[in-house]
């Protein structure tokens, strides 16, 4: 067995520890079981201890972390069930099926929790355009996101892209769903029942991702990437839609005691975390499971991630009516399982029993304590002198050259493949500072917004995680919503990396510190380590997503400037930090400095400012502050309305600075001339200093001394830059 569990990637330790839970060796089956359970994917071992910091209890958590995803009570009897998960490995080896497939996995997790699927939100990161294997990646991940998500049926609503260099060998493919229910149908993917039996239906069971999850999602890339393409696994969005409806029929039917998905680690996960969580066994038949090729092994079966299968857990006197639902909806399904007394998972050929382990022993992996060092390179990046950025002269040129940039132009090639208007419950679409979703039967509305830059945790890990959170939480304020909870979805490299780990425990001590600052806590998400090509790591990059709700959606905001005459008025204070920003990127190619500071009671006190404004509708449009600082906010309000602008400085700080510092904490807001004195109050009580800087009109945005610039010439950079890079 010795080169076979390494080739499954276990360690000579764990073997034995295998060994020692067993008292004997493994079998060919259970090893294979314990390879893909104990992969850094499904186990959590290198990052479980860190991620116990995280505050993950509020007043409107109905399910944590542990489960398929978060559940958040919103009120009016109805839960959000949301989640964010990676899926990097596969779509560096095959862009358009894995990101595909990632789509439909974190859209099962939803469904699995008893929700209706009803949006997707999409953070990639891949590495400069100008490389040919980039803009293949690119484009094909697009469009698996955009082919799946289409065929569902579920806008794909929201999401970012960075562009770095970090990420040139192995892009980031983070997908997020979100659900809505009546709490009642809350589901669990419990076997908690002895005697009840356990149901696989959809798709049939191939040889498409085995090992998915212990190979190719838990090592480094290199030149044997390109072998693993067989590892990757095949979409069928069409099975999936079916399975949708299936399953919450079964759940409003009352008919199923538990559900989980088949995902990652395949069979061999669904069966012993439901019974693990159930606290019971469970005794599987192999030779039962519908096969889609010839002459499979048990070991193959049992670590199959074929995509679109689903496990329900049911009485046995229901199981005509769950096979009969299955038929309906033209669904193989065949009984599997039995629940059992006891912890011992079997699988059976034949009524023989092949394999039995622990199922604890599967669903509880090794805990590591990893070793974590401060890297050396912070010292040089951090002794970066920016002062000199502060005397550039040509802020328009440098505008229009940011607007151009990969990190700020829109987005409009990408969104537009997407349908994000499907299921008509989109108010506010892509391009906005948040996305705005309307609840059914209610005056509520959802907003959701994901972000983090992967310079700033490059630069300082503990404070980029924190302005990733901050910008989310601007952006949901921005629409009139107030941050209710989050997920994350952690991308790092090597975690035996001593420095590596450092970034990964310095970004989750700094969410834990955000987020119980703005009370937020974190109810589900995702880690994907070994994010490296050639020994080269991605930029340190904690995804954060965030759902924030609208008592009244007829209350939201948008981004763009609206009207002739309306105020614009400047919140918070600008400070000389341009460490990290896209200037500093622009001018000489630099990642370098010390990135903006975070200061939560700012934070907490403009977004109780926006959210106040907004339920008053005095703002007619807000938009964040965040990269490009404030010119590249102006413009992209003026590009985004149509309209022109006229601003005036502070002159307290050199215009450059003034024009591209990304200092956290601050918003555009405009107003009507008769709004602004209540505005100004609504600000006053909330502690946030506000100025009017200036008024919407004409065709051009200027900077009173500084620079003009027609409207239309940045609408054209900034909107056609994209395309013409792909």
């Amino acid at each position: 067995m010795t080169e076979l569990y390494a080739e499954l990637g276990l360690t000579s330790e764990e073997y034995k520890k295998i060994c020692d839970i067993l008292g004997r060796e493994p079998n060919k089956v259970e090893l294979g079981m314990y390879s893909v359970m104990w992969s850094e994917h499904c186990s959590y071992k290198s990052s479980k201890e860190q991620l116990k910091k995280l505050p993950v209890e509020g007043p409107g958590v109905l399910v944590g972390p542990g489960e398929n995803a978060g559940v958040v009570d919103i009120g009016d009897g109805l839960a959000v069930v949301f989640k964010l998960e990676s899926h990097n490995h596969p779509s560096a080896v095959e862009p358009f099926q894995g990101a595909a497939t990632g789509v439909g996995g974190i859209v099962r997790d939803i469904f699995t929790m008893g929700a209706r699927p009803i949006a997707c939100l999409d953070p990639l990161r891949f590495g400069p355009l100008s490389n040919p294997r980039t803009r293949y990646l690119f484009e094909g991940v697009v469009s698996g996101i955009a082919a799946y998500g289409n065929c569902l049926g579920i806008p794909t609503v929201a999401g970012d892209i960075y562009f770095e260099d970090a990420y040139e060998g192995n892009p980031l493919v983070n997908v997020m769903c979100v659900g809505i229910m009546p709490t009642g149908r809350l589901t669990l993917g419990k076997a908690s029942t002895p005697g009840g039996v356990g149901v696989l239906f959809g798709s049939s069971t191939g040889r498409d991702g085995i090992g998915g999850v212990s190979v190719l999602a838990s090592q480094e890339f290199d030149e044997s990437s390109a072998e693993k393409r067989p590892s990757v696994q095949v979409s069928d969005p069409f099975t999936e839609k079916l399975l949708i409806e299936a399953c919450l029929e079964m759940i409003d039917k009352e008919l199923i005691t538990g559900l989980q998905d088949l995902g990652g680690a395949g069979l061999t996960c669904a069966t012993c975390e439901t019974a693990e969580r159930g606290g019971c066994g469970m005794d599987v038949e192999i030779t039962k499971v519908p096969l889609r090729e010839a002459d499979m092994e048990p070991v193959e079966i049992m670590m199959s991630e074929s995509q679109e299968r689903m496990f329900a857990l049911c009485p046995e006197d229901n199981l005509q009516e769950v096979l009969a639902v299955c038929e309906k909806w033209d669904l193989d399904a065949v009984p599997v399982a039995n629940v059992t007394e006891g912890d011992a998972l079997r699988l059976l050929d034949n009524g023989s029993v092949i394999a039995e382990v622990p199922a604890s022993s599967l669903a509880d992996g090794p805990v590591y304590h990893r070793e974590a060092e401060r890297p050396g390179y912070l010292d040089e990046v951090a002794a970066f002198d920016t002062r000199p950025l502060s005397q550039l002269s040509d802020l328009k040129g440098l505008l229009v050259q940011l607007l151009g940039s990969p990190n700020i132009c829109s987005r409009k090639w990408v969104f537009e493949q997407y349908d994000h208007m499907v299921g008509v419950g989109t108010v506010v679409l892509p391009g906005s500072d948040a996305a705005v979703l309307r609840v059914e039967g209610t005056d509520k509305g959802l907003a959701l917004a994901c972000d983090c830059n992967g310079r700033y945790c490059y630069l300082d890990p503990r404070r980029g995680a924190q302005i990733a959170l901050a910008e989310c939480a601007r952006n949901l304020a921005c629409s009139g919503a107030s941050p209710v909870a989050v997920t994350n979805c952690l991308n790092f490299g090597n975690p035996e990396k001593p420095g590596i780990f450092w970034q990964f425990q310095e970004c989750v001590e700094g969410l834990s510190e955000g987020c119980g600052c703005l009370g937020t806590p974190v109810v589900g998400g995702n880690v994907s380590f070994y994010n490296e090509s050639f020994g080269e790591a991605i930029l340190p990059t904690p995804v954060v997503g965030l759902l924030g709700v609208i008592e009244d959606v007829a209350n939201r905001v948008e981004s763009a400037f609206r009207s002739e005459g309306d105020l614009i008025l400047m919140l918070g204070d600008t400070r000389d930090e341009l460490g990290g920003s896209e200037l500093l990127k622009a001018v000489n190619g630099s990642i370098a400095g010390t990135p903006p500071e975070v200061r939560w009671d700012e934070e907490k006190a403009l977004i109780d400012c926006l959210v106040r404004a907004a339920s008053e509708r005095l703002m007619k449009s807000a938009h964040d502050l965040s990269e490009g600082g404030l010119a590249v906010a102006l413009a992209e309000c003026c590009i985004l309305g149509g309209i022109g602008a006229t601003v005036e400085l502070e002159a307290r700080l050199p215009a450059c600075v003034e024009c591209f510092s990304e200092s956290q904490a601050r918003a555009l807001v405009s107003v009507s001339g008769e709004d602004a004195a209540r505005f100004r109050e609504i600000a006053g009580t909330a502690g946030v200093n506000v100025r009017v800087i200036g008024e919407c009109g004409g065709e051009e945005l200027t900077v009173e001394g500084v620079f003009s610039v027609n409207v239309d010439e940045i609408t054209d950079v900034y909107e056609n830059s994209l395309a013409k890079m792909v």
